[in-house]
């Protein structure tokens, strides 16, 4: 997967955000390697991350209040982007949103954060193009809520970018059955099933509504994502 940002927040001209450009600041050199970069800021109440590495196009936009787009064209390589606006930290909280999402290839929307000590990076998926991550997945279990149905999963990155540098760390995951592009996800309720499953969390640090598109193999993609979380 391709994960993470610098927790920091930073002056942001809203705008748009294409990658790579060694012109940029290279904000996210140090926990993600030579070829990332990353921004991130506050804004209107909530918090902007944008993330991406590698060759192709990711335009990020940060919209007006809880509202971002993006459009996308990932490369061979390690290439792709994770964008999205929420909050840090995160937590347990009722994130409503609408929008569109429509993507080819490997690809996901939904609710990604970290928390720390431990270090886990986890994702609350209700849309996705193809699903194809880069570490194995175990299955844990499902469970239904009010919300609907999910599978939860679980994977571990070994010395992979992070919150802290490079690191090794799991990742957990709970991915809708029924796919779908708008509603509220409560987190807390995932967070408790996780806890059935034992798999525990530390304390948050930031939590977004991303939209994430990555290069898998030979398999690359593309897409457009517009959201507006309220």
């Amino acid at each position: 997967m391709l994960s993470s940002f610098i927790l920091a927040a930073i002056a942001l001209i809203p705008g748009v955000f294409t990658a790579p450009s060694e012109a940029l600041p290279q904000l996210g050199d140090r926990l993600h390697g030579e070829t990332s970069n990353a921004i991130q800021a506050r804004q209107g109440g909530y918090f902007w991350s944008s993330w991406s590495e590698g060759g192709g196009t990711f335009r990020c936009n940060n919209g007006a209040g809880g509202s971002y787009s993006v459009t996308w064209q990932s490369s061979g390589g390690s290439s792709g982007f994770v964008c999205g606006k929420g909050w840090s930290p995160g937590g347990n909280k009722a994130v409503t949103y609408s929008g569109d999402y429509t993507p080819k290839g490997p690809s996901y929307l939904a609710v990604y954060g970290w928390t720390r000590n431990p270090l886990i990076e986890y994702y609350i998926m209700d849309a996705h193009g193809d699903l194809l991550p880069n570490e194995p997945w175990t299955e844990k279990g499902n469970f239904t809520i009010d919300e609907g149905t999910y599978t939860v999963y679980t994977s571990t990155r070994v010395n992979k970018p992070s919150i802290i540098g490079t690191a090794t760390f799991q990742q957990y995951w709970s991915v809708r059955t029924e796919q779908r592009v708008g509603g509220t996800i409560t987190t807390g309720k995932h967070f408790d099933q996780w806890s059935k499953f034992g798999l525990q969390l530390g304390g948050h640090d930031y939590m977004i509504l991303a939209t994430e598109g990555y290069t898998s193999g030979s398999t690359t993609s593309n897409g457009t994502s517009s959201v507006t979380l309220g």
